[in-house]
């Protein structure tokens, strides 16, 4: 999914681009959201080896974040997207999808409640489109939508560490290493970073993050998804009890309820996003956005999200992949041989309701 281009789209460089060693993306590293924020310091791996180690605070300040207050707030999120916002009590952190008619995702936003308001945070590319949407369906709905300037960090690793002075923070809910992100003032964003390395925290590049969100089979909407894709191709997203995910499969209606519902109760996603290893021999790490065929090219059995270079695991991407080519030993991206790592197929639930009941009604 391309990014959208437009003017309202600002610049950013974040000071700590200043820092020794500090690297932007470049090439196929920069078709992630990584614009204005250091790919890495200087030692990409060991950044990504520091966070299972200790602590690493990694700069997403180039993010752009939504405040959301007044009481109409909880029900206004709520009927818009779908996550279930409306009764969340201060410190709730999930995901949240904006969707179409037809169930096609249009905006991925990380969630943090308050005791006052809710902020959401989305790449900047999105944000104009996001907040013109919201703006958009206020009405009489008693809320105050502002674009506070504040900054994302992210902690990954142990979050046993003194406290910090922030706007707000969250534990992330997700199933890589430990994770917390705090939104501070853009302005305090030099010396945030500067405490918590007195406090023994390392600085890592965005490079490391990646790594550790494509373990958690977590996508970034413009590089691992398309115009095409669904919640459920994403299971991470997926709400199940200790997990909120992105959506909420028992609330009420909103924008796009029906295809969730129907996928849910009924069918499978025809693709499915997974982790893929690549082959480390190969001269150039294969774009994102390639195609995924057999050995002899031929028909597109998936497509090609994020690289990156784990420091465990070598070369690895996200991919969304037909699932009936999920058992194949044999795809490829060009000329690069890649296999679905097992550790990252969905787990299936079992009968789905809505199918056992159709069933049923026709005597199986």
């Amino acid at each position: 999914m391309t990014s959208p281009t437009s003017s309202d789209v600002p610049t950013y460089r974040s000071p700590l681009l200043d820092r020794p060693g500090a690297a932007e993306a470049q090439g196929p590293d920069s078709a992630v959201d990584a614009t204005g924020v250091a790919w890495h310091y200087g030692d990409p791996l060991r950044e990504q080896r520091a966070a299972h180690d200790g602590t690493v605070v990694v700069d997403r300040s180039h993010r752009r974040v939504i405040r959301v207050a007044g009481p109409d707030a909880p029900e206004f999120l709520n009927n818009l997207l779908s996550q279930k916002l409306d009764d969340v009590p201060a410190g709730f952190a999930a995901a949240a999808l904006d969707l179409d008619i037809q169930g096609r995702i249009l905006h991925h936003a990380d969630v943090l409640r308050t005791g006052e308001a809710f902020y959401l945070d989305l790449p900047a590319a999105d944000a104009v489109t996001f907040l013109g949407f919201l703006q958009k369906m206020v009405f009489w709905s008693q809320v105050e939508i502002t674009e506070p300037d504040l900054a994302v960090l992210t902690l990954l690793g142990s979050l046993d560490l003194p406290e910090i002075d922030t706007a707000a923070q969250r534990d992330v809910p997700w199933s890589g290493v430990p994770r917390r992100d705090l939104l501070v003032e853009r302005a305090a964003l030099d010396e945030t970073v500067a405490a918590l390395e007195a406090a023994g925290v390392q600085l890592a590049g965005l490079m490391a993050f990646t790594a550790e969100r494509v373990r958690a089979l977590e996508p970034e909407k413009n590089v691992d998804l398309d115009d095409k894709s669904i919640p459920h191709e994403v299971p991470a997203w997926i709400g199940q009890e200790g997990r909120p995910g992105a959506v909420h499969l028992e609330k009420g209606c909103y924008r796009g309820q029906e295809t969730v519902a129907r996928v849910e109760n009924l069918g499978r996603s025809p693709r499915v996003l997974v982790m893929l290893q690549l082959d480390g021999s190969a001269p150039e790490p294969p774009a994102p956005g390639s195609e995924i065929t057999g050995p002899q090219g031929g028909r597109a059995l998936g497509r090609l999200g994020t690289v990156v270079h784990d420091c465990d695991f070598g070369p690895v991407a996200l991919a969304l992949v037909r699932r009936n080519a999920l058992e194949r030993e044999d795809l490829c991206v060009g000329p690069v041989a890649v296999n679905v790592d097992p550790t990252s197929l969905p787990e299936e639930a079992g009968e789905q309701a809505g199918r056992a009941a159709i069933d049923k009604l026709r005597g199986r």
